[in-house]
């Protein structure tokens, strides 16, 4: 197992893994920060490449000192690469972290060799959408009334189907759950305003002329499969892969089939600068 190493960015400090050999990739979560764990030991990946897993501010012992939009979390992204000598990376972002990573190829692009976008959470499709602002209104009810576990259970089952459960205690470490709920504060507090205030345009689009992989889950619900066909409207020459037994768990329940198809496409557009 990776150790786990911390490094001071902008005023926060956060936490890390480093495993595999190879060319880089950052791994950026969404609201659930263990969610790469099943990649990181994955043959497919690892023996062609290192993957760095960190933890972003608010999440996972990583520490919150004010709050942060997506821009600031992708500098955090930025500055983590520089401090670890990468020049250039591969980036995969799921949910709010493909957001993340939208923003580090569109503020840093010389860092950025392909972006695998796995069902980023478009706030152009989300807000609009009358079952997530439904969902997110009966988990912020929960939360403000102290039931942390009823609000994350909300989010998780809207999310990512009724049996999200069973995934996450099969294929994470005991307590997933339960430490998911600590970082509710940022979930919420933070990651919410900052969706909501993100914007990503048309001509945002025009400027990224990286290769993209958009992953949608074979089981995710409708929103997702909209969000998918939005990047493929917004991004052009995106590669599409549909993941077999997923939902917008993803890798949590098919780590081997979402790295061996992240292994492939990292394979066809190697990295081109000096590492």
């Amino acid at each position: 197992m990776a150790h786990t190493q911390r490094i001071s960015i902008n005023g926060a400090e956060l936490a890390f893994t480093v495993q595999g050999e190879g060319e880089p990739v950052i791994l950026i979560h969404g609201g659930l920060a263990e969610a790469f764990l099943p990649l990181r030991t994955r043959p497919e990946l690892i023996e062609h490449n290192r993957l760095i897993d960190y933890a972003r501010r608010g999440y996972n012992d990583s520490m919150l000192s004010t709050p942060v939009d997506i821009p600031g979390h992708a500098a955090d992204c930025r500055v983590l690469l520089d401090r670890l000598g990468i020049v250039q990376a591969h980036i995969v972002g799921h949910s709010f972290g493909g957001n993340v990573a939208l923003q580090l190829a569109l503020d840093a692009p010389e860092t950025v060799a392909s972006l695998a976008l796995l069902e980023p959470a478009l706030p152009s499709v989300l807000l609009s959408s009358p079952e997530f602002g439904g969902a997110m209104a009966q988990v912020i009810q929960l939360y403000q009334a102290g039931d942390r576990a009823a609000a994350l259970d909300i989010f998780l089952s809207a999310a990512c189907g009724p049996d999200y459960r069973a995934a996450l205690d099969s294929a994470l470490p005991p307590g997933a759950f339960e430490r998911a709920t600590v970082d509710l504060d940022t979930l919420l507090q933070v990651d919410l305003p900052a969706l909501q205030a993100w914007t990503f345009t048309r001509e945002d689009a025009a400027r990224i002329r990286q290769p993209v992989l958009s992953v949608v889950g074979a089981a995710s619900g409708p929103l997702f499969w909209a969000i998918d066909d939005q990047v493929q409207s917004l991004l052009p020459q995106v590669e599409t892969f549909t993941l077999p037994k997923a939902t917008h768990l993803l890798m949590v329940m098919n780590a081997a089939d979402m790295a061996s198809r992240l292994a492939r496409f990292f394979a066809r557009h190697p990295i081109r600068v000096a590492l």
